[in-house]
């Protein structure tokens, strides 16, 4: 008996300790080592999208994508996908279609969703619009169109993201949505920890035990184009806090395309994600990820510490 309660107690303190192990210590890392995943968005919107961000994850340290399953080139990341079958792909889960003429719709049935559409059976061009007409049932439907989609065309998600951040910042129903298909699906959701700290109970409550929070995620903005984007790259690569963290990027060529495609928005444009491009397939890239004992780690690690087969 004595052994049988000794056996007990052993595996309750294995438990425990599992249960208060940081993400990093899950992944077999030290709480105080900075982890890296660098990532691109918006792959599926544009050809120059896509074959900027696969070469950059072949030859440099872009990591991971996410997938506008919405979009016209998507076809292309699908057959990328099942050519390289352990790139750690996730989706980019598509509720606003912001370009000026490259035009894209939901992909469930437009009689289902059509509290997501506007007038011309588009997706609307911002998330404040699309929060304040959008039914949650109907913006449910559509997400699931977008993941059943993807895996339909053999695409394995290896986390789920929100464009323009539409299902963290509108309501905390849209939020609980986004959370209980990553769990359906057994699919990591990214969540920053600043978001957390900042978001009323309503939002905090919706998020559980099995979900996972990011120690940070960095993305540059309007100013940091403004006084130069390698310098803002440089600067956050050597100040990257101790945790997992998530740099957003955006890889494409300033070519006709891609400049046709971002018309009339400086900000995110063909020159921004020319820039991207640049820096993260720069040798300097690379020395200062290896100077700062930077380790880059990718959500197909996380999904399997999530949702070991």
């Amino acid at each position: 008996m004595k052994k049988y309660i000794i056996v007990f107690f052993l595996t309750l303190i294995s438990l425990v300790s599992a249960l208060s192990q940081s993400l990093a210590e899950k992944l077999g890392y030290k709480e105080t080592d900075k982890l890296l995943i660098i990532h691109a968005d918006d792959l599926g919107v544009a050809h120059s999208q896509n074959i900027a961000s696969f070469l950059a994850m072949k030859t440099g340290p872009v990591n991971s994508a996410s997938i506008m399953m919405p979009c016209p080139w998507v076809t292309e990341v699908a057959e990328f996908a099942q050519k390289n079958p352990n790139a750690d792909l996730g989706l980019h889960l598509t509720m606003t279609n912001e370009w000026k003429h490259m035009n894209w719709g939901p992909l469930a049935s437009k009689d289902k969703v059509p509290s997501l559409i506007n007038e011309f059976g588009f997706l609307y061009d911002n998330c404040l619009s699309f929060g304040q007409k959008a039914k949650v049932e109907e913006a449910e439907i559509e997400l699931r169109a977008q993941i059943d989609q993807a895996i339909k065309m053999g695409i394995r998600p290896t986390h789920l993201d929100t464009h323009m951040g539409c299902l963290v910042f509108n309501s905390p129903e849209l939020f609980e949505v986004y959370l209980k298909l990553g769990r359906e699906y057994k699919i990591p959701v990214m969540v920053g920890r600043l978001f957390v700290q900042a978001a009323s109970p309503a939002f905090k409550d919706k998020i559980t035990k099995d979900d996972i929070i990011i120690e940070s995620i960095l993305t540059a903005n309007v100013p940091n184009y403004e006084s130069g984007m390698a310098a803002y790259y440089e600067k956050t690569l050597r100040n990257l806090s101790s945790g997992v963290n998530v740099l957003l990027i955006h890889l494409a060529f300033n070519n006709a395309e891609m400049q046709a495609v971002t018309i009339g928005k400086e900000p995110w444009g063909a020159l921004w994600r020319q820039q991207d491009f640049d820096f993260f397939t720069s040798t300097e890239c690379k020395e200062i990820i290896e100077d700062e004992g930077i380790q880059l780690v990718t959500w197909r690690e996380i999904q399997k510490v999530m949702y070991p087969e």
